[in-house]
């Protein structure tokens, strides 16, 4: 992929850059917003360098081993023809391309146009070709001294690559890197994410949707063998609650164990702290307590009821939510993933929120005598108390109470008038963030129909 242009944007091939590049980019970006600064090595690069050539000689002096090995352990029988090496042929491809002969470094072929060539390994800053990729695995492993290396678990089945790659990597008297094998995402109801099924979700749009500590959460609460179901609908507000409720918990604790613990409670405190610690961007900060303030649920409401964000600061700040004015960076940042979650066709529909200004046919059909007179009374309570979600929380409750009327069914008829659904966020919050003459109102329109 080394030397294959990158595509533009119609898909044809382009002046600058080549394929691996274009579509390794978007991940390197989206791990360093997540955190993640990893060391790239180009592996057309190190061939080009000839950082591969001992592993290639010792290949070839020793192919019949390394045939051995590949065929014993995968259960693969390998072609008459098999050569631990792949050189380019005339037309630049390697498929059909057969080595008729060797004389290190020279190695002859013959492509599948009848051409003939030959290619010298020690001519530096020209790809000749590579390894197979059973082979070129351990010879990475060796020159950039690899001593653990997490892979996928197709690679970690039983006569997989890893099982033949450690195997073929005593070959080049280097001892295998430690396994550690993990098991794949799948997107939540299609399966395992794959880009040749066409089962994926970019990188950047995930980062888009998700805060990337959030996102770095879903991996730290996962042990490697066990898949992980990426569900960016109604799972992720569960998943954003269980992370703020953990840090929460952990920040009240404190990081000093509790001398009594059982063991299996200390084992429990250790991996409640790793996890926070690993979902953590910044490697080393604490975490941010202040974006627990406001649980990600009551910001996807906001996000829905108000266009701007400096009203969203304004109302959690006159809420007690926050304590300044302005958020933090962490806030501000989960603010902007949940206005383009709602604006995708990831968000779910049972969270997004139609707010009523009239009373609808479902909610009067929910009205009865007795419920009447509960909104008449309900609506000349919230006309005149203290608008804060305390305030309104208390005048449903006892109102309820007074006009002997099932709590649940009162919030049930509530949510009709002001959502037309059964159901929705906390009713206190979401009354407090509406103006106080719209929610008199409407209640008042119930009661006159």
């Amino acid at each position: 992929m080394g030397a294959i242009p990158a595509p533009d944007g119609a898909g044809k091939p382009s002046e600058g850059g080549n394929y691996g590049e274009h579509f390794l980019s978007p991940f390197v970006e989206a791990l360093k917003l997540i955190g993640v600064e990893p060391r790239l090595v180009d592996n057309y690069q190190s061939y080009l360098e000839g950082r591969f050539n001992p592993a290639i000689r010792t290949f070839i002096d020793k192919r019949e081993q390394a045939r051995e090995i590949i065929e014993r352990v995968s259960g693969r029988e390998l072609e008459d023809d098999w050569f631990p090496f792949n050189p380019v042929g005339s037309d630049g491809s390697m498929d059909g391309v057969v080595v008729v002969g060797h004389d290190w470094p020279v190695i002859h072929w013959r492509d599948s146009l009848g051409v003939e060539g030959s290619c010298d390994l020690s001519q530096t800053g020209v790809f000749h070709g590579k390894l197979p990729w059973r082979l070129d695995w351990p010879a990475k492993w060796a020159w950039l001294g690899v001593t653990c290396e997490p892979f996928g678990k197709d690679h970690g089945a039983a006569g997989g690559s890893y099982d033949t790659g450690s195997e073929l990597s005593a070959l080049l008297d280097y001892e295998a890197p430690l396994p550690l094998t993990y098991e794949w995402i799948q997107l939540k109801g299609m399966g395992a994410m794959s880009s040749s099924s066409g089962i994926t979700i970019g990188p950047l749009e995930a980062l888009r949707l998700v805060p990337p500590e959030i996102l770095r959460y879903l991996i730290a609460r996962n042990k490697t063998n066990r898949h992980i179901d990426f569900d960016t609908g109604d799972a992720l507000i569960e998943l954003a609650d269980e992370y703020e409720h953990l840090l929460g918990r952990v920040a009240q604790e404190g990081d000093v164990m509790a001398g009594d613990l059982k063991r299996r409670q200390k084992v429990a405190w250790e991996v409640d702290r790793a996890q926070i610690r690993l979902s953590q961007v910044k490697r080393g900060t604490q975490p941010e307590l202040e974006a627990t303030s406001v649980s990600f649920r009551h910001l996807a409401m906001l996000a829905q009821i108000r266009e701007r964000d400096d009203d969203i600061w304004g109302s959690l700040h006159s809420s007690g939510h926050l304590a300044a004015p302005q958020p933090s960076t962490t806030l501000a940042k989960r603010l902007s993933c949940i206005r383009v979650w709602i604006g995708s066709e990831h968000f779910p529909e049972g969270f997004r929120l139609r707010i009523q200004s009239q009373p609808s046919a479902a909610a009067l059909e929910n009205v009865t005598p007795q419920t009447r007179e509960y909104l008449s009374a309900l609506a000349a309570e919230l006309a005149h108390c203290e608008w804060s979600t305390d305030s309104i929380s208390n005048a449903i409750r006892k109102l309820a109470k007074e006009y002997e009327i099932v709590l649940r069914q009162a919030f049930i008829l509530l949510y009709w008038i002001f959502l037309d659904q059964h159901y929705g966020p906390k009713m206190a919050s979401l009354l407090f963030e509406l103006p106080r003459s719209e929610v008199v109102a409407l209640l008042g329109g119930v009661v006159t129909e």
